[in-house]
């Protein structure tokens, strides 16, 4: 063991003994014996062989999905939140891009809209323009109906809720309504996106659209999630399916080949990043595993050396006014480009690489002590600096379940302080 491991370990085995006098161990809670949705399912055991998911360990999902159907205390309030929360979404939608009241320069309402949010106009200016920025002060002007961006976040979130609550309960209404959205945004003639992002975070006054925009559609991982999950028991016809892949196909190659596309590629923060991410994930969905394993064999040189310093400090994402919140955002990205580093037929190392300047793992041991609240983060945070730290300690707890860290599992979070879907999405200790 060399001398960073070790004192990485030792560090580590430190925080975890003071943090377990003042926190409390994940344990399990009550079950909802008398209040758990029903579970319909054909394949009783939860486990479908040789089957797989891109963007999670399709393994452990199954191992919860059988422990649910057991009625394992560890999972039942977050299957019953879950079932909630879809039960809910069944009532909403469909969603669609010609539904926004503005349209692009393009005249054409089938091409995604969005304005960038931490600008605007500039008083010192009779009509504003150009806007001006202001970093990490959301515009309200850049929200709402004249936009498609909250409405493309209310169409991935429902369909990750729908397709997952389907995963784990069986119930083919919860597929029935996933089909239905996907349909509707990506394949109808009349309703559908075109696959570019020409036109998102424009300025007004400055650009029609920005590389920028690239990462308001990082939520690509739950509809390629979907469309895998409707397939494990033959839920897609084939017609749907490939028209789906066809979409995917074409907003794959507009990432990769497009000057916006490029631009955001060539990136030094979580930009990159959260590009590297949705281009392997697209890659790898469509079964282009060679091009996947060529992105992440630049993500050392390209993304983690250029980015994570000596100490650990990711320097690019200390200069944002939300300097923690953007640090777990890009150390996240990072974490599941390693993830999918470890898949079959790439087996590319991204974890456990070691420098001298900076890698994944020193990020982590930098960022470590600010799980505990009392440690101060000396760098600018605007909002609440509370939910970054909830965030952060999600981060932890996720990637000790992506990556089979028993150390980050066994930091002892309180589960009431994970969100429900982590909880399920990320089981420790299973």
């Amino acid at each position: 063991m060399n001398n960073n491991t070790l004192k990485a370990t030792l560090l580590l085995l430190v925080f975890i003994i003071i943090n377990a006098s003042g926190q409390k161990k994940e344990k399990k809670v009550g079950a909802l014996q008398d209040d758990v949705p029903t579970i319909y399912s054909a394949k009783p055991s939860g486990l479908i062989v040789g089957n797989e998911l891109t963007v999670y360990d399709y393994k452990l999902l199954s191992q919860v999905k059988l422990a649910i159907r057991e009625k394992d205390d560890d999972f039942l309030p977050a299957y019953k939140a879950l079932i909630k929360a879809a039960d809910k979404a069944l009532n909403e939608g469909s969603f669609s891009v010609i539904t926004k009241k503005q349209v692009a320069v393009s005249g054409d309402k089938h091409d995604y809209l969005s304005l960038a949010p931490y600008w605007w106009p500039d008083p010192s200016k009779d009509d504003g323009l150009p806007w001006i920025r202001k970093d990490g002060e959301i515009n309200p002007l850049t929200r709402g109906q004249n936009v498609d961006e909250p409405i493309k976040d209310k169409m991935m979130g429902n369909v990750k809720v729908l397709s997952l609550a389907y995963f784990f309960s069986g119930d083919i209404k919860y597929a029935e309504k996933t089909k239905e959205l996907l349909k509707v945004w990506f394949v109808d003639a009349e309703t559908k996106m075109n696959p570019n992002l020409n036109y998102a975070q424009g300025v007004p006054g400055l650009s029609e659209g920005r590389c920028f925009g690239i990462i308001e559609f990082s939520g690509i991982t739950h509809i390629i999630t979907a469309i895998e999950i409707l397939e494990l028991d033959n839920s897609l016809d084939s017609s749907l399916g490939n028209k789906l892949k066809d979409w995917l196909n074409s907003y794959l190659n507009w990432l990769q080949t497009s000057e916006l596309g490029q631009l955001e590629n060539s990136r030094k923060n979580n930009h990159a990043t959260l590009y590297d991410v949705q281009v392997v994930a697209l890659l790898l969905f469509l079964d282009k595993t060679d091009e996947a394993k060529n992105v992440l064999t630049s993500v050392i040189d390209k993304r983690v050396e250029t980015q994570i310093e000596a100490d650990g400090k990711q320097t690019h994402e200390l200069q944002r006014t939300k300097s923690l919140t953007y640090s777990i955002l890009n150390l996240t990205g990072l974490t599941k480009l390693a993830f999918f580093g470890r898949k079959d037929g790439i087996q590319i190392d991204i974890w456990n690489y070691r420098s001298n300047t900076g890698d994944i793992q020193k990020a982590y041991l930098y960022l470590l002590p600010f799980l505990n609240t009392q440690n101060q983060w000396s760098f600018e945070q605007l909002g609440s600096m509370d939910n970054a730290v909830k965030r952060l300690k999600q981060m932890f707890r996720n990637t000790g379940s992506m990556l089979s860290i028993n150390e980050y599992c066994k930091l002892g979070f309180d589960v009431k302080e994970i969100d429900h879907l982590d909880l399920l999405l990320y089981p420790c200790n299973r």
